[in-house]
């Protein structure tokens, strides 16, 4: 049974494909699960029209990101923590806590946007990546003082 496909689906394919799966398989799992229906002439023609509008959608998401990521890019974060010997911090600096100065900032950020390997453990200055949008990264400058 050929099916189009509403949403990604992994091992099989992406949002508006039209694939050939088994018959028990599009009517037991994906039909009532809302992530296909029928591969019929109107319904493709409706995927067509979906496209468009989903296509116009994700350039102006991104064009949003793009602008708040220069916005971001002028952002200059300072934390003062206490430090031992070698400039290590008795503690760190989390993507939490940079989320919450961002937002002290007046920037809004989800922390699980914020891309950090590690919790930053030493004076320094950092380069830290704000992901936005798929296509989209600001890094932003932590300063990283002794209290």
């Amino acid at each position: 049974m050929d099916v189009i496909l509403t949403s990604d689906v992994a091992h099989l394919g992406k949002a508006g494909e039209v694939v050939r799966v088994k018959d028990g398989y599009a009517r037991n799992f994906l039909i009532p699960g809302g992530l296909a229906y029928h591969a019929t002439e109107a319904n493709k023609r409706r995927m067509t029209a979906e496209e468009g509008r989903r296509a116009s959608r994700a350039a102006s998401e991104q064009s949003v990101a793009e602008e708040r990521a220069a916005q971001l890019r002028q952002v200059s974060l300072t934390f003062t923590a206490k430090a031992g010997d070698g400039d290590r911090l008795f503690g760190s600096i989390t993507v939490a806590d940079i989320a919450q100065k961002l937002a002290e900032a007046g920037h809004k950020i989800d922390k699980r946007s914020i891309e950090l390997e590690e919790p930053i453990r030493a004076i320094g200055v950092y380069q830290v990546a704000v992901r936005l949008h798929p296509a989209v990264r600001a890094d932003v400058r932590v300063w990283v003082a002794r209290e």
